[in-house]
């Protein structure tokens, strides 16, 4: 292959770097804004059955509304007082742990649900977590 260019070639050049018009990005027209719409919900201070109820009620009517981010913040359990209970779950009691394994466990809220993920520190780190429902059929 040679290193140089033709005079042809170079002529072509400059003529297209000579005209006014624009060249259309074809790429644009293929790439598809996906629009999030977002609810969040703050489970802090409920109780593990208020909050379970809450986020399933919360799930639901978010899912008939249309919304496909949910930011659910439950707090760390760094508060939490079951460690005075021997009885209890040290981690299942924690709104952390227990309410994602509650969805996890729910076969029609699963049904709604693309995608759990932990949220971003802005939207609560490891106190909080993503989720992503499915579009209305």
């Amino acid at each position: 292959m040679s290193d140089k260019i033709s005079d042809k070639d170079k002529k072509d050049w400059e003529t297209f770097l000579s005209q006014k018009e624009k060249l259309p990005n074809k790429d644009k027209n293929f790439i598809k804004q996906k629009k999030l719409i977002e609810r969040s919900i703050d489970l802090h201070g409920y109780t593990l059955e208020q909050a379970n109820d809450r986020i399933k009620n919360f799930i639901e009517r978010s899912y008939y509304d249309g919304v496909n981010k949910l930011v659910v913040v439950t707090g760390k359990g760094l508060h939490s007082q079951n460690e005075i209970d021997p009885f209890v779950s040290k981690e299942l009691s924690i709104l952390k742990y227990s309410v994602p394994n509650f969805i996890k466990n729910n076969k029609d809220l699963m049904k709604k649900i693309n995608e759990f993920r932990e949220a971003d520190i802005r939207d609560g780190g490891s106190g909080a977590f993503y989720i992503y429902l499915k579009k209305l059929k």
